[in-house]
């Protein structure tokens, strides 16, 4: 137990129970509740379980490629489910509980691009491993959208972002690419998006533009915020969210409800607390770690700094909503499943890093 992090299992424990105590202020019966608190000791479980592991055969190609091919399939397989939630086909029913794959193909995605980068570390700056890195996101993305999964696709595509933009790949080069969608996406605006079409991306991007419809959510949430004021309404005394009038309380808005009834200093605190689990995080994946592992720890970074981001953003009203979940907060099981077996990677490749000498360095990042 010498080498588990308990700055940060502390602080994502903490942050896992404010989501508890913000879900139980909303029903009498706790259901929940109850239900969070079991996927919190399973995801514990999984944590602590993996962080015995030596994770060194994730850098051979044969495994992360057989990873990448196995979740490509998992979610073709959905689009032959039936199982339809929202109007989306983003589950599968598993007996006595529901596992959305694309929260894993988050975590294949980072395992892939953080062996694509720690060996081309000298020749990152060819635009060809712009083109290949993307390609990898570009299938999983492409896949996700379709179900439709806007939210997970979204996070997707700030994986392969921020994982490129610290792998030292030439800034240039991408902004030729960035550039080229941009100017493609112009061309589909004029030329083949129908006014329907159109009318659909405008609400997904300004939803406050009919807050009686399509921005109901978007505009409920902002008054759950701006109503929690300095101290908050009180744990349980929320009336946004109380009275109903904040949908999903406990899934895309828990932050609204949070932030009602802990106020300004409570999203302080949250604040805090998801700067430690990222510090802790990039600590750990720095401290005497291979290439490989530095550029995983910073994908797990990148997937907890992106699913709070466009989270927030959603909730005062900034983003789109996207039905993106708050990390360790939100209810549900698959990504606080994903987000702690991450995390226990992240902790066993911690336990049996060793000190590289130069000649393991060379090949590390060489490739040699």
């Amino acid at each position: 137990m010498k080498k588990i992090d308990w700055i940060l299992v502390s602080s994502f424990l903490l942050l896992a129970g404010f989501g508890l105590v913000t879900m139980n202020s909303f029903t009498g019966e706790g259901s929940f509740f109850l239900k969070q608190a079991i996927w919190i000791f399973f995801a514990l479980v999984a944590f602590f379980g993996l962080s015995y592991f030596d994770f060194d055969f994730l850098k051979r190609t044969n495994i992360v490629v057989v990873l990448y091919v196995l979740i490509v399939g998992v979610l073709f397989a959905l689009f032959a489910s039936e199982h339809v939630i929202k109007g989306a086909q983003s589950w599968f029913n598993l007996w006595f509980f529901s596992i959305q794959p694309a929260e894993i193909a988050k975590l294949v995605l980072i395992l892939i691009l953080a062996k694509y980068f720690s060996r081309r570390h000298m020749q990152i700056a060819h635009i060809r491993h712009i083109l290949v890195s993307g390609v990898y996101a570009f299938i999983l993305f492409l896949l996700v959208f379709l179900q439709p999964d806007f939210g997970s696709a979204i996070i997707i595509f700030l994986i392969w972002l921020g994982m490129v933009l610290v792998s030292g790949i030439s800034k240039k080069h991408l902004l030729i690419v960035f550039l080229t969608g941009a100017i493609a996406f112009g061309g589909l605006w004029v030329f083949v998006f129908k006014d329907y079409q159109k009318d659909r991306i405008k609400n997904f991007v300004n939803p406050l533009a009919d807050i009686h419809k399509t921005g109901y959510n978007a505009y409920q949430s902002m008054i759950a915020v701006g109503s929690g004021q300095i101290l908050g309404k009180g744990i349980g005394y929320g009336t946004q969210s109380k009275l109903k009038f904040l949908p999903e309380y406990q899934t895309d808005f828990i932050f609204a409800a949070f932030a009602e009834e802990w106020g300004l200093v409570g999203v302080l605190i949250l604040f805090i607390l998801f700067g430690v689990v990222i510090w802790r995080i990039l600590t750990d994946a720095y401290k005497e770690g291979s290439n490989f592992q530095i550029l995983f720890g910073v994908g797990i970074a990148v997937l907890i700094i992106s699913h709070f981001t466009v989270n927030i953003g959603m909730n005062i009203g900034l983003l789109p909503v996207t039905g993106v979940p708050v990390p360790f907060m939100s209810y549900g099981g698959s990504h606080l499943l994903v987000e702690c077996i991450g995390l226990g990677i992240l902790m066993g490749m911690r336990r049996h890093s060793r000190s590289m000498n130069k000649d393991l360095m060379q090949k590390e990042f060489l490739g040699v």
